[in-house]
């Protein structure tokens, strides 16, 4: 049955994942609060799952014509710097702190949606 259970969040996620939504913002607590992973382990396991996507991704956008890749290499090093320093700090970190930052991170990232959303133009 459990694995039923990984299998809809990884759906759900995946889902999510392929419409823009980061499929972590719903893996992670899916994983965390409703299947009682350890945080560490939900987290690992989100960037493990978003690796196969950002290809296929990547792929898609190419043969669309929508990659651009002048300056990419300015985008690419840091983030990739910044990734493995992050990880390196995250897996020093206790699970707890984790889970706080976690949800810090989705709190901004909602009030962050909420500011972006525009009045529409035509009430219901």
């Amino acid at each position: 049955m459990s694995f039923i259970l990984f299998l809809i969040a990884g759906f759900f996620s995946g889902m999510l994942g392929g419409m823009g939504m980061g499929g972590g913002t719903v893996l992670i607590p899916a994983l965390t609060v409703f299947l009682g992973v350890e945080q560490h382990v939900a987290q690992a396991t989100n960037l493990i799952a978003f690796l196969p996507m950002a290809a296929f991704t990547l792929k898609i956008h190419k043969e669309n014509g929508l990659l651009k890749t002048e300056g990419v290499w300015w985008l690419v090093i840091p983030a990739l710097l910044t990734s493995v320093a992050a990880g390196f700090a995250a897996a020093l970190l206790p699970s707890a702190v984790l889970k706080k930052l976690f949800g810090a991170f989705l709190v901004l990232l909602a009030v962050k949606l909420l500011i972006g959303l525009k009045p529409s133009a035509k009430p219901f």
